[in-house]
């Protein structure tokens, strides 16, 4: 099978606001903004206190702005006006203008903690970046990641061209849970928890309104962000989230 490549050109000050950054808002009380404050909340309860924290793809830097007074955080993306974001709104963190494919700029050993939220399908060898992640963990420390689930129960109801996952041909590695699992475990990380997010990408029925199915579908997805819970299968989210420790 021959290697994805990564559609560079896509990855410019137009990126957020094409695919499904063109119909989900990123304002506040957004299911952006209440993602990235799930996200931030499982990482201070999983990821070791006083360590250096780094997220792969940082965007438009709102996770670092929430976790800049917990940890020394640093963050890298390819398109520079997110950067420059990340650098406005989270003064307190790092950020760099760099790909995840190459993480030699940072030392081996000097994070308790790394993030890579919607970024690991985007790589054209994520089972490198993934050793990569490993080598700049601790003993102890882990990694957080989330990405698309090719395989979720509704998924059959959806025209898998032009769903959440599909529309956005950015998506080059799109894998399922089996995969990413096994990619952790060759580089001595040990999964503690491996969900769903929930069923948000309606609709998935016709005749009943989209409003309607996304109370449905989406009322489990939003228990467990209020709950900073973990429990949703993974064959019920869009996408699945990861939580791997290294191991001694």
């Amino acid at each position: 099978m021959s290697q994805p490549s990564a559609p560079r050109e896509h990855y410019n000050a137009e990126y957020f606001e094409r695919w499904n950054y063109a119909d989900r808002p990123l304002g506040k009380y957004s299911m952006y903004w209440f993602a990235r404050r799930y996200y931030a909340a499982l990482i201070r309860e999983f990821a070791p206190r006083g360590g250096k924290l780094l997220e792969l793809g940082s965007g438009l830097g709102d996770l670092l702005s929430l976790l800049q007074d917990d940890f020394p955080c640093f963050g890298i993306d390819l398109i520079e006006t997110a950067v420059a974001r990340t650098r406005e709104i989270a003064p307190r963190a790092q950020a760099f203008v760099q790909s995840a494919d190459d993480l030699s700029m940072f030392e081996r050993g000097g994070f308790s903690t790394v993030v890579a939220l919607h970024l690991v399908e985007h790589l054209e060898r994520p089972d490198d970046v993934i050793r990569q992640v490993s080598e700049l963990l601790v003993p102890g420390g882990i990694f957080l990641f989330a990405t698309p689930h090719p395989d979720y129960a509704l998924r059959r109801f959806k025209d898998r061209e032009n769903d959440a996952i599909g529309k956005d041909k950015t998506h080059i590695n799109v894998q399922p849970p089996e995969q990413w699992r096994g990619w952790c475990e060759q580089n001595n990380l040990r999964m503690l928890r491996h969900f769903g997010d929930g069923l948000w990408d309606v609709p998935y029925l016709p005749l009943i309104p989209k409003a309607v199915q996304f109370g449905l579908f989406g009322a489990p997805a939003f228990l467990q962000v209020l709950t900073r819970g973990t429990f949703t299968p993974l064959a019920m989210g869009v996408n699945q989230v990861g939580i791997a420790r290294k191991l001694p």
